[in-house]
């Protein structure tokens, strides 16, 4: 690398790094003065605490990186375009591309960044910071159960209604089971007051249970009842039984793979959201890159006059970038538009956008001026 491409990332690095370190330091001082009487009720330990904030730092660093890289952009290009700098590289020989080209590396490395922590850290870090939250106020260990939860297999044409699931132990509680034939027509009924799932053998143990064999116009055929039956060729898995309700803003790729592989027989609308937001997990990091996009050429100013237009338009698209990828992720959650589109289609706007900006100042011209109709 160049001595000079050093120079130019060092002149970003030490603002980013303040941004990123600042946004962080706020927040902790934030979070901690607002659950600071619920810490000191609870009796929390330094262990659970450092443990609470780890989990919860990758979500602020995923929403840091694009905002503190467009403050560290406009600031480290407007103090060099102000000392003429920009304009010595220019006169050297050194194009305004070769100029940027660290930045587009750094972009990517800050896609990279946050692309491992939007993969799976921080999607979870809302519903990890809930379940300590109410462990920290009750002082105790909570095992959150489903309760009254009715779950639909529509491969199978069986219907679950649990009073209670839980997922940590892998048992439900006082459950009805449906099954019905191709016609919809009821055969078979199940009524277990206590069920145990063994995932590695995907078999189900269901303890005091009734069983009903009845025919197609429903009449009673068989009323058996049974102390322990076990079932290993059902499809349904508590995980599988409990993912119908749950929120696709809190879940991980993993999980929303897994998701979508186990309820693929749900309407097109129902997967809408976890689909939508199974391909924005990867287009979200890619904003740091969009950033630099915009930021870089609205921070090149050949006179003293244009860096707070430069600057206001660039903090001007950054809020649109963002309004319009919340939109768009609206959009296709409700199943109005396409999932691909929902996540990528702002990104793709944008950039080119940024890549026309580039453009414009490469070749010496001056951004395009907005007058308002007389």
């Amino acid at each position: 690398m160049f001595l000079l491409d050093q120079y130019v990332l060092k002149k970003f690095a030490v603002p980013f790094l303040y941004c990123i370190v600042g946004f962080i330091a706020i927040w902790l001082v934030w979070n901690l003065s607002t659950n600071l009487p619920d810490f000191v009720q609870g009796h929390i330990t330094l262990r659970t605490l450092i443990y609470f904030y780890s989990t919860q730092i990758p979500n602020v660093i995923v929403q840091s990186i694009p905002v503190g890289t467009l403050l560290a952009l406009l600031y480290s290009m407007t103090q060099m375009s102000r000392s003429n700098e920009i304009i010595s590289m220019l006169c050297s020989g050194r194009s305004l591309y070769r100029i940027f080209f660290p930045f587009f590396l750094v972009g990517l490395l800050l896609v990279i960044i946050s692309s491992y922590f939007n993969y799976e850290k921080a999607p979870q870090a809302e519903a990890i910071k809930n379940q300590l939250m109410d462990e920290i106020k009750n002082g105790k260990k909570i095992n959150k159960l489903i309760q009254n939860h009715l779950f639909r297999n529509r491969l199978d044409n069986r219907t679950w209604y649990l009073q209670t699931l839980d997922l940590k132990n892998q048992s439900a509680h006082q459950i009805q089971i449906i099954q019905q034939d191709k016609e919809g027509n009821i055969i078979e009924k199940w009524y277990v007051v206590d069920a145990n799932f063994n995932p590695s053998t995907h078999t189900w143990t269901f303890l005091q249970l009734h069983h009903v064999i009845v025919n197609p116009i429903g009449n009673v055929l068989t009323f058996d009842f049974c102390e322990k039956q076990e079932i290993s060729d059902w499809s349904e898995s508590p995980w599988r039984i409990a993912s119908s309700s749950m929120n696709p803003d809190m879940l991980g790729v993993p999980e929303l793979r897994t998701y979508l592989h186990n309820n693929s027989d749900f309407p097109k609308a129902r997967l809408a959201p976890f689909v939508t937001h199974l391909d924005y997990r990867w287009a979200l990091p890619w904003i740091c890159f969009i950033v630099i996009l915009l930021a870089a050429p609205l921070g090149v100013i050949y006179s003293r006059r244009s860096i707070l237009s430069g600057v206001a338009i660039a903090v001007g698209l950054f809020a649109a970038l963002l309004f319009s990828s919340n939109l768009f992720l609206a959009l296709g959650k409700g199943d109005c538009c396409s999932a691909w589109m929902a996540a990528w289609g702002p990104n793709i706007v944008f950039a080119g956008i940024g890549i026309y900006l580039i453009w414009i100042k490469a070749t010496g011209r001056e951004l395009p001026r907005f007058q308002w109709p007389k």
